[in-house]
């Protein structure tokens, strides 16, 4: 077999021609497939008179400004426009008056602004006469511009969560304010989309945060101003809103119905909702029923698996055969550490145990509220979409490079012991999108069909396709999109019934980021449910760089370290450019529902804490860590008996 393919002269071929996608989608012979669009006669180019895209199209989908009452809080001043502006490869100049640029343009950004309150601080901050009339209000502002601005957020912060803010103080739905915040949230978003050239959605975060659990769930409309214009957000604060996400979706129905618009809503962070993020008997005090698991599945077609605080895939504890686990974890507690983490709440929190989950719902249920496709996404609260491990602006204005900012607590609560250093924020991540062009409909739409893949943060273009008769002969060619399309589906797609002696193949394609770590290995994760509805897992390693051999167990061997941390360097002497291969499944059993989903691994490469102590000349805190292995997640693809 074939396991790695060491061609850097066709890079470039393999990119633009070998990953491409159809548009149109068909059911036949058991696949849930997108049906590969291609001419009516022959012609001799390959490329000719296809709906092909060739790239996946990389941005963020979870962004915050000085819009957001945290944001601005903690120093924010760039607003929704700087963002969109950054984001399409501009250089500004950050909150802290630094000189920023990305490596490369985004293809589309989410400026997802918190709800509740959207739109306070700019005002405070330009001393608007309602704000100053109240005492409270004059308070604040004074302190900030008396150049206290920390004790003012402390202050605000303080009060914002623990439900004393002032009511005279507070931007609801209905009032002017912040209508106004909205709008001016959406006449940016017009202003900077651009399509074919950049994507600048609409979108807010809703932000239940009740204790401090975090299930926080991101807003993306497809539609435009005239449509988003009809309504304002849904807020978490009553009467103007609810902290149970079965009344955001409510909210999104009515606005469906209202405009005949789309929306829908991505998950984040459930490794800070201490067990309620992917509950399997009751959620809210209600016992999941036929009703919540449908609708839940309607709306939440993604999940942001990976973003600054922490990755979300799996966790070592709940995968302790797979190596890769341990990967940016964050698991002391909750959101703001008032509860501390114990076993029993992991369950419920990382996605790879909400998809086996999810297995045995749809058992009992009817339907697998927990089949969802992956992105990641950074939740900066800066205005920056940053992430890369060389040029990362960190999640909060605090955060931006200084000297200090690995040295500090990112949070520390004392009552409870649970504490984050700031150096344990990670630079992650983005969203890859299989899109058909760089519009707010064509990425939208692709989201909705899960054709998505999570990166930590470099740009690597990864496909994964399943059918029943992809042979090792389709690994040889240049066109695995084509294969792909024409024999199997794509991630996020279904397999079902399993004609009789077939067992499920897969056509996995990876190239490495420009300006990254060569690739390591391409995993494939499998989980099922057997006959007695026990749940398993297994990773499988698929593909490799190299001529390492498989040990008995089927691992393979580590690819190696070429990190110069001293120096925040690295040699891609070891690993490959490209990875591609056909896996059949070893263990298949055809009545047991299963998933699979591709994962990505890169060489290591030097952190964003390495590069901090080159550029700033400190010594790092004991146990920090200064090399990363980046990786990227596939959404899955499930088989249904």
């Amino acid at each position: 077999m074939k396991n790695a393919v060491f061609m850097t002269s066709i890079l470039a071929g393999f990119a633009v021609a070998g990953f491409a996608i159809p548009a149109t989608a068909q059911d036949a012979g058991g696949l849930t497939k997108e049906k590969a669009v291609l001419p009516d006669k022959p012609v001799y180019s390959p490329y000719a008179d296809r709906n092909f895209p060739t790239r996946p199209f990389f941005g963020d989908t979870h962004l915050h400004t000085s819009f957001s009452m945290d944001a601005g809080a903690f120093g924010a001043r760039l607003g929704p426009r700087e963002a969109y502006q950054f984001a399409r490869g501009d250089q500004v100049n950050s909150n802290t008056g630094q000189p920023v640029k990305l490596s490369r343009p985004l293809d589309f950004l989410v400026v997802a602004d918190h709800s509740d309150n959207m739109g306070f601080f700019p005002d405070l901050f330009a001393g608007k006469p309602n704000l100053l009339a109240d005492p409270t209000g004059k308070k604040w502002y004074d302190l900030i511009k008396g150049g206290n601005g920390n004790e003012a957020a402390l202050d605000i912060i303080v009060a914002f969560s623990h439900n004393k803010f002032p009511k005279d103080l507070m931007y609801f739905p209905g009032t002017t304010a912040y209508k106004n915040a909205w709008q001016e949230t959406i006449e940016a978003a017009e202003e900077y989309n651009d399509p074919g050239r950049f994507t600048a959605f609409i979108g807010y975060e809703w932000t239940s945060n009740t204790g401090g659990n975090n299930l926080h769930r991101n807003v993306i409309f497809r539609d435009n101003a005239d449509k988003a214009s009809q309504v304002v957000p849904f807020t978490v604060y009553p009467p103007y809103g609810s902290d149970n996400p079965v009344h955001l979706w409510e909210w999104m129905e009515k606005y469906e119905k209202k405009t005949g618009g789309q929306v829908l809503a991505i998950p984040h962070n459930g490794n800070l909702s201490n067990g309620l993020m992917f509950p399997t008997t009751e959620a809210f005090g209600k016992k999941l029923d036929k009703e919540y698991v449908e609708t839940r599945a309607r709306w939440e077609r993604l999940y942001e698996t990976t973003q600054t605080k922490g990755t979300g895939e799996a966790h070592p504890n709940l995968s302790p055969n797979d190596e890769f686990a341990n990967f940016e974890i964050w698991d002391k507690g909750n959101l703001d550490g008032s509860v501390a983490k114990t076993p029993e709440m992991l369950p419920h929190e990382y996605s790879r145990a909400a998809y086996k989950n999810g297995l045995k719902l749809a058992k009992s249920l009817g339907t697998n509220p927990y089949k969802f496709g992956l992105v990641g996404s950074s939740d900066a609260h800066t205005g920056l979409s940053a992430l890369a491990e060389e040029n990362f602006f960190g999640k909060t204005v605090p955060q931006e490079p200084s000297p200090e900012r690995m040295m500090k607590p990112f949070f520390d609560n004392k009552k409870t012991g649970v504490k984050v250093m700031d150096w344990e924020v990670g630079a992650s991540g983005y969203a890859a999108v299989w899109a058909n062009e760089n519009t707010r409909e064509s990425i939208w739409d692709a989201m909705q069909r899960k054709e998505t893949y999570a990166t930590t943060g470099p740009r690597m273009v990864v496909r994964f396709f399943g059918g029943w008769d992809f042979t090792e002969n389709d690994s040889q060619g240049r066109l695995p999109a084509e294969i792909g399309y024409t024999k199997g589906v794509p991630m996020g797609g279904d397999l079902h019934a399993a004609p009789e002696g077939k067992t499920p193949t897969f056509l996995v394609a990876a190239l490495k980021d420009p300006l990254g770590g060569n690739l390591d290995r391409y995993q494939i994760v499998k989980g099922w449910m057997d006959a007695k509805g026990e749940l398993h897992e297994k990773v499988y390693d698929v593909a490799w760089s190299g001529d390492r051999k498989p040990d008995a167990k089927g691992k393979v061997p580590s690819v190696g370290n070429t990190v110069d941390v001293e120096n925040a360097t690295w040699t891609n002497t070891i690993g490959a450019p490209e990875l591609i291969a056909v896996w059949k499944d070893p263990d298949f059993d055809p009545k047991e529902a299963a998933f699979y989903y591709g994962r990505v691994i890169e060489i290591p490469t030097p952190r964003w804490t390495a590069y901090d102590a080159k550029r700033f000349g400190v010594k790092p805190l004991p146990d920090t860590r200064m090399t990363v292995t980046e990786r990227a997640y596939t959404s899955p693809i499930w088989y249904t008996p």
